[in-house]
């Protein structure tokens, strides 16, 4: 009698392994799938939305000219290890 139930728990137990196992992949397989039907969904601006992205507040770097000249010296500086992708000996010599 107790083989029986030992044989019944061990085939529960797999049961049980197997219902999370396909709750885990349907629970993964919708997250991927909302994912990229969000991804999907990304229009570009419309031509009056861009008046609001060419605002100053929404530049990375509100001071072109300043963001120039802090890349210059950047690149001057790590010029011998190729910061920004220009080599050099660092001396701004360029």
């Amino acid at each position: 009698m107790s083989g029986a139930l030992a044989v019944l728990r061990a085939a529960r137990a797999a049961r049980r392994s197997d219902v999370a196992a396909r709750c885990a992949r349907r629970i993964v397989v919708g997250v991927v799938v909302a994912a990229l039907a969000g991804c999907a969904t990304f229009d570009p601006p419309k031509p009056w939305e861009k008046g609001e992205l060419a605002r100053p507040q929404m530049q990375f770097d509100p001071d072109p000219l300043e963001a120039k000249a802090t890349q210059h010296v950047y690149t001057s500086k790590e010029g011998a290890t190729g910061g920004y992708g220009v080599g050099g000996g660092g001396c701004g010599c360029n």
